[in-house]
Order: C-alpha cells, then structure tokens, then sequence
C-alpha cells in the first residue's frame, strides 16, 4: 500500500546526491510508489493541539544538479501523514530537542524515523556510555583537573564536543603537546556543555568502521580510513572509504546493542567502532548506506523501507 511520507530535512538543495543518505532513502521511497512531501526543521509547527508543517510535495532523480522538483508549498496536519522521516543534521541543539517533543505528539501513529523520544534520550556520546564495557576509556566533564588526570593517566588523548557532529571540533592531543589549557578555555567559550575525552586508538589509522543496523540487525559497513596527518576519519574531511567486513569482536558488538536498539525504535543507526572499541552510536541523522551499496554491499534504503512497511503493516 502507498504511504504518505514527510521527510524533515535540512535544504535538498545543498545536499550531496552521491552520498546523502537521506536521498537515497527518498528515491527508494519514491520506487515504491509512496508520496512524498518535503519540510525544512523551521516549517515544524505546533497550534492548538495540531502539529503542522509547511510541505512542498517533492519528486526525486538521479541526476546531478537536477536532483529534485518541488510542488507549491501548503500548510498540511501531520498526523495525516503515514510516516515522518526525521533526517535534519545535528548539532542536538534545543531547537533538534524541541523537534523531538512535537513530533513525540504524533508517534507511534504517524510512524516517526526514528522514534523522537528515544533519539532525545541517546545522543550520540551518551548512548554509548551505557555500554561501558565495549568503550575506550571515556571521560565527560567540565572540570580541568579531571581533565588534567584523566591525560596522565592515558597520555594519548582525543577531545571533542558532547554535542559536536561530523567530525568538527574534534582535536588529538599527544602526551608532549602544550595546548590543553588554550582547548580548554575555547571549549569553554564556545560551549556550556562538558567536554567527552578518550583514550587515543591508534587503530584509527587502519580506520574507523561504520557499520550499519536496521532494526537492530547488522546491515552493512564500511571502512573510513583518516587522510594523512588527519586524526579524524569523516569522509567530508578527507577520509577514504573503502570495503569492509566485520571482525569477531565487531560481530559482538553488534549482538550486543541490537536489541537494545530495536526495544527503543531505532530502525536506522550506525555505530563507530575503532579497533576494538565502540566509540559512537548515531541515531540523529546516521549516514553511510550509498557508500555500502557503492563497495558491494546491501541496499540498505531497501533494508530500511522494508522495516518502515513492516511497522506500519502491523499497527
């Protein structure tokens, strides 16, 4: 059966169709008959009970620099809708949280991907620590002296933002480099929010794997390989993808967090592992199915769209 489907986006227009995965979700929609409506974050409305967005019906095709054609925008009740792909970027802001509260209003009814309330409670640096026992060592906090402590104790360390994505604000700071403190003081400046450190993976030189789960079972991976003099594996920092296949432990990690993620909702996430560690688990926007499909592996938007059908099959 068609679906009415609204995906909640950042602007289609600035998007990249060779590896956004929100588009690849769509053109499968698309292909399987389901109609499809478009909204930008800022259209999302509350009014008397209702939750409404400005919608613009939305066609997609392959084609580059003539990816999309918008219909004339209306004013359209959510909870008319089958399903609501919420597919904005981070950062996981108050006006991300906010988001999540009024599309919390709507789901399960309109099925909301992913489920709102789970994706408020497990930002993508927090979620992980309820697996401890898979993590490198991993410190969250505001205060220096922890700070200084916990890079005595490990020497090699990473520090990022709680709340960052993509790869910004993300520094390696070796055991011999005087640039704590000035990293300190700008995180301070820049955000309220506790800093998270961890113990430096050397292995992140062989890669950062993402890999894949649709409804808590493994779908795909791929390897991201850092760019010389580059701690940081992004692909839209210079990282290099490349094919990959799960190790042992990978497996494991995966049957470890699988139900977990299936009990709250989650049908699309992709978790970051480095050597033998899980280090994120991304539940906001995850990316990463048009580079699996490019190397070889699952259709995933296929995988994804199955499980979304399956859902709304059974209510």
């Amino acid at each position: 059966m068609p679906l009415a489907v609204a995906i909640q986006m950042d602007p289609i227009d600035r998007i990249d169709i060779a590896g956004d995965s929100t588009f690849a979700l769509a053109l499968e929609a698309q292909a399987r008959g389901h109609t499809l409506l478009y909204y930008g974050p800022r259209a999302l409305t509350f009014n008397n009970g209702a939750v409404t967005a400005r919608v613009c019906p939305l066609k997609v095709r392959a084609k580059k620099g003539d990816h999309f054609e918008l219909g004339d925008a209306t004013v359209q009740d959510l909870s008319r809708m089958d399903v609501i792909l919420m597919r904005q970027d981070p950062p996981f802001d108050m006006a991300y949280i906010t988001a999540t509260h009024i599309l919390e209003r709507l789901h399960p009814k309109t099925l909301v991907v992913n489920d709102p309330a789970q994706v408020r409670n497990a930002p993508e640096k927090l979620f992980v620590t309820e697996f401890k026992d898979l993590m490198p060592p991993t410190l969250i906090t505001s205060d220096g002296g922890e700070i200084a402590s916990f890079r005595a104790a490990h020497k090699d360390i990473i520090l990022k933002p709680l709340y960052g994505n993509g790869g910004a604000g993300v520094f390696r700071v070796k055991p011999d480099d005087e640039n704590l403190g000035a990293l300190l003081e700008m995180f301070t400046a820049f955000y309220r929010e506790p800093v998270i450190v961890q113990r430096y993976v050397p292995e992140v030189r062989q890669g950062d794997k993402r890999i894949i789960l649709v409804d808590g079972a493994f779908a795909g991976a791929i390897n991201r390989v850092p760019a010389t003099g580059e701690a940081r594996s992004n692909m839209h920092v210079g990282g290099r993808p490349e094919a990959t296949t799960l190790t042992a432990r990978e497996e494991a990690i995966c049957a470890a967090l699988g139900p977990a993620l299936k009990e709250r909702g989650l049908i699309f996430t992709g978790i970051d592992v480095i050597g033998d560690y899980l280090t994120e688990i991304n539940v906001t926007s995850p990316t990463g199915i048009q580079e699996v499909k490019r190397f070889g592996g699952a259709d995933i938007a296929a995988l994804i769209w199955d499980a979304i059908e399956a859902k709304r099959k059974a209510a």
